[in-house]
Parts: structure tokens; sequence; C-alpha cells
């Protein structure tokens, strides 16, 4: 029964890692950001994942995704690095704090400490390896200026992400959370396998 339930867990995980990769190529962009900021719901798979099998399955959905990605990308992998690496601490934190408490007071606590840490680590990961990586290709006075477009005011890269792209993520990790805890209560025994009957 262990080796079915195993069983069962892995194709879970592989159907959400696929969901994952279609909600990431529905992205779209926001009012108030630059256009090449886009917003999608990729995480909320990974997310549910978590709360219902595990914080290491979780990270394997993104995982999923990335690497799925990696046949279409447009940035040699670095994009999908720094998403994985901004999506998985997200669904990490989430899943380590909801595991020692399965309440939804636990899942509510996660899921906002893990939007933290996401918004948080989208900082370094945006500074040091996504946009060296885009200035390769656009002059880097050109990014800031589709930033100054919007907030003229904005004086250098650091500045930039922590006044949009850390509250940009957050509100991302937000939308995430609150998918989840409307669905993740009826998704679990779906998710678990615990409906099969022995």
């Amino acid at each position: 029964m262990k080796t079915k339930q195993a069983i069962y867990k892995i194709a879970v995980v592989a159907v959400m890692g696929a969901v994952s990769t279609v909600l990431m190529m529905f992205s779209f962009s926001v009012p108030l950001m630059p256009g090449f900021i886009k917003l999608d719901f990729s995480e909320l798979p990974a997310l549910i994942t978590a709360f219902t099998l595990g914080p290491v399955p979780g990270v394997v959905v993104c995982l999923i995704k990335n690497l799925i990605n990696l046949t279409l990308t447009t940035t040699a992998g670095v994009g999908e690095l720094a998403n994985f690496l901004i999506g998985a601490t997200f669904v990490l934190t989430a899943g380590l704090i909801y595991r020692r408490s399965q309440t939804r007071k636990a899942a509510i606590l996660g899921s906002l400490t893990g939007a933290v840490v996401m918004a948080v680590i989208s900082l370094p990961v945006n500074y040091f390896i996504t946009y060296p990586f885009y200035s390769n290709f656009m002059p880097m006075e050109a990014i800031m200026d589709m930033y100054r477009v919007i907030n003229p005011g904005i004086e250098n890269l650091f500045e930039a992400l922590i006044v949009f792209n850390m509250p940009f993520t957050f509100i991302k990790a937000m939308c995430s959370v609150l998918v989840t805890c409307l669905v993740y209560r009826k998704l679990t025994p779906v998710m678990s396998g615990s409906f099969q009957k022995t």
C-alpha cells in the first residue's frame, strides 16, 4: 500500500508541475509596472502541493515547471533559475511552517511568512542574477527609463527593485495564498490519495 501511495503522490506532483507550467505561460502585464514585468499564478499549484503533500514536493513542482520552461527559454535559463529560487523559497517557507501544525492558522501564518520571504529574496535574485543578464541585451539606463516613466524619482536599480519589484512579488504571492486558502482543504483528500480504499 505504501508503494502504491508513493506512486500516486509522484503522479500528483507531476500533474501539478504540468499545471504550473501552463499557468506560467499565461502571464500578463499589470498597471503601474514596467511592461516586461509579468504576473502569473504558477506558484499556486506548488503552494497547494506543499500544504497537501509537504514542502519538498511543493519545491519539486517549482522545479518541474522551470525545467519544462527551459525548452522554451529566451533567457538562457537565467529567468528560469531566478523564478525557481524565488518560487521555491516561498513554497518551502510556507510548507515548513504548515507542516509543524496543520491548522488553518498555521496555513495563513505560513503563507504570509512565505510571501514576505519571497518578496525579500526577490531583491538579491533580481539585483545579482536577473537584471545583470538582461543588461546584456538592453542598456541598464533603458531599463531604468521604463521604471522612471511610472515614477520619475527612481534613481537606481536597487531603489526600483524595492519600490516596484518587492511589492509586486508580495502581491503575486498573496494571490496564490488567497486561492489556496479557499481550496486546499477540499483538495487534500484527492492530492494525498487518502480517499482511496485499502
